[in-house]
């Protein structure tokens, strides 16, 4: 067949949105670059504002309020079109960045992560919202390749350079520079989201009444998981024993108010998509809970520059980056259900790794080796777990339930930087590094979700997408659950 060279062809079609791809490839990079910037420079940051005891509220903060973020920017963009949200994440992210970098103390730093981090849940969702109606289906493919591959540099670069900034400028360049760079990056994409309008009820079926009432819910649910996570944080603050009550209480008011946001059984880890949703869950709550204490443990242990403390960060990147792509390639020779196996033994090997050379007092290479197999573990785990859910969500869920799987991933996350920030200072850790106990509880806490998602992994099923036409279900769940 001829390839088509008009303008409706796929390669004429990709062209004319240029711009705009360019755009958001340049946005999707600074975001990535100041995720990994941020960890890198964290321990320096803590230690100049004597922020030790605020250290894991840094990171958890910023992914609770992205959870209302995600939930509000999707109500508000269906109903308004993404160009209003797609304006207020980017000033809110803005302006987080810029309130952070020029902190004299470290609760002003959070409070412009809590902004940024509302901004930046409020962009990644507008984005995929601009991707949806601003291209046609035969270039998603295209753009989400683009998408991986701009995580792809920050993550080799982005903490050595981060070092680097924080070295000869100082920190605080690590915050502005990217607010300086975020605003020419976004503002192309102003024009064409400018341009798209809300959904076309007739390509969605009619408005019922419930709708509005039903992101109001949805909204309210996502603010109660926000204050918990933060009422978790501020728990290390409290004497014992109120600081084990409130912690205790709020990991329990967090999972109640993200049960509705999430689909019926994930708690549970029911089988199929429910499954696929938990492992999620405790997968990036055990890796992301304990990478920020690498950087940390090798600049307060082993006496580590801030450039040279981000090698455990780059290694655990290039793996998790290698391993997608191979598991990529494997295509179906490698069951999903396998390879998700596969990575969360391997996150549990690099978490558990970690406490051991803590323990054992073991040289800092050896830190960076078994993290590096952690990052592995996420390649191979991740990029299944997203090729599962699409496939036990039916075509009319499968915004909702990629929705809930970004939840998933920021609950975990934040959760796990909580409850590993409440068992840090209690240790002793916000007294600097005396011995190794707090970071080895730090580490203990995440083996122990690296465990779980280890053992729930089988639970994830095997879709219909995935077995011969004459392969009993055996096992399996619903195409699609809903979300209650």
């Amino acid at each position: 067949m001829t390839p088509r060279t008009d303008g409706t062809s796929p390669d004429a079609m990709w062209r004319a949105r240029r711009t705009t791809a360019y755009a958001m490839f340049a946005l999707v990079v600074l975001v990535a670059f100041e995720s990994f910037a941020v960890t890198t420079v964290m321990p320096q940051v803590a230690d100049v504002l004597d922020g030790r005891t605020l250290y894991a509220f840094a990171f958890a903060g910023p992914l609770a309020t992205g959870v209302v973020g995600m939930v509000v920017a999707g109500a508000w963009s269906d109903r308004r079109g993404p160009a209003a949200p797609f304006a207020a994440g980017v000033a809110l992210f803005v302006v987080g960045l810029l309130v952070a970098g020029s902190a004299a103390h470290m609760p002003v730093l959070v409070v412009g992560r809590l902004a940024q981090g509302l901004g930046g849940g409020v962009v990644n969702v507008t984005l995929l919202v601009a991707v949806a109606r601003a291209y046609p289906p035969v270039l998603h493919p295209r753009v989400f390749a683009w998408f991986s591959t701009a995580w792809v540099l920050p993550s080799v670069v982005g903490p050595s350079l981060a070092g680097l900034v924080a070295d000869v400028a100082g920190w605080r360049w690590v915050f502005l520079g990217v607010a300086v760079l975020v605003v020419p990056a976004a503002v192309p994409l102003l024009g064409t989201v400018r341009g798209l309008g809300p959904v076309v009820q007739e390509d969605v079926g009619p408005r019922t009444d419930r709708e509005p009432d039903d992101a109001l819910r949805r909204v309210g649910w996502s603010v109660l998981v926000a204050v918990a996570v933060l009422a978790l944080n501020l728990a290390a603050q409290l004497p014992p024993p109120w600081s084990h009550v409130v912690a205790v209480t709020a990991v329990l008011v967090a999972l109640a108010a993200a049960r509705p946001l999430l689909p019926r059984g994930a708690l549970r880890a029911g089988p199929g998509l429910p499954g696929v949703i938990t492992t999620r869950l405790l997968l990036s709550g055990a890796f992301f809970g304990a990478q920020v204490y690498v950087p940390y443990l090798l600049v307060e242990r082993d006496g580590w520059g801030t450039t040279a403390s981000g090698l455990g960060l780059s290694t655990a990147a290039l793996a998790w980056s290698g391993a997608s792509v191979v598991q990529g390639r494997l295509g179906g020779r490698l069951r999903s259900r396998t390879a998700v196996r596969i990575g969360t033994v391997l996150v549990l090997v690099g978490v558990a790794g970690a406490a051991a050379v803590t323990v054992l007092g073991l040289p800092a290479w050896a830190l960076v080796v078994v993290w590096t197999a952690s990052g592995a573990g996420m390649g191979i785990g991740s990029s299944r777990l997203n090729v599962l859910l699409l496939g036990w969500s039916a075509p009319r869920d499968q915004g909702r339930n990629s929705a809930a799987n970004s939840i998933a991933d920021s609950v975990g996350a934040a959760l796990a930087l909580a409850l590993t920030g409440v068992v840090f200072v209690a240790a002793g850790g916000d007294e600097g590094y005396t011995d190794a106990g707090p970071f080895v509880l730090a580490f203990a806490v995440t083996a122990v979700l690296a465990l779980g998602a280890a053992s729930v992994a089988p639970r994830v099923g095997v879709p219909t997408t995935e077995r011969p036409d004459d392969a009993p279900s055996v096992g399996t769940a619903r195409a699609s659950a809903p979300i209650t």
